[in-house]
């Protein structure tokens, strides 16, 4: 069975190809919170840097991103903090 980390990653490869993503379940850290589940899968940060960000806002591209993710978020995914870069944003590691 796949872990919802690994089907984000793949989602968010598939709707952005040629982005740098950097996955972390931060579910540990909301435990009794609101949305926390036992087992936890429910909170996650993101680092993205795609080129498909080039020349969009902030609130196009966390559209995006929640667009591609709104399976994720349908199966139990809570929250989802995000940082999302153009690579000439990002600067030389981009």
């Amino acid at each position: 069975m796949q872990t919802r980390a690994s089907r984000i990653q793949a989602a968010l490869d598939a709707a952005f190809p040629g982005s740098r993503i950097e996955i972390e379940d931060d579910s540990h850290r909301h435990a009794g919170h609101a949305g926390a589940q036992p087992g936890g899968e429910t909170h996650y940060s993101v680092l993205m840097v795609s080129p498909a960000f080039a020349g969009m806002g902030r609130l196009a591209r966390s559209r995006a991103v929640h667009a591609a993710l709104a399976a994720e978020f349908e199966g139990g995914m809570h929250a989802l903090a995000l940082r999302l870069l153009a690579p000439e944003e990002a600067g030389p590691k981009g």
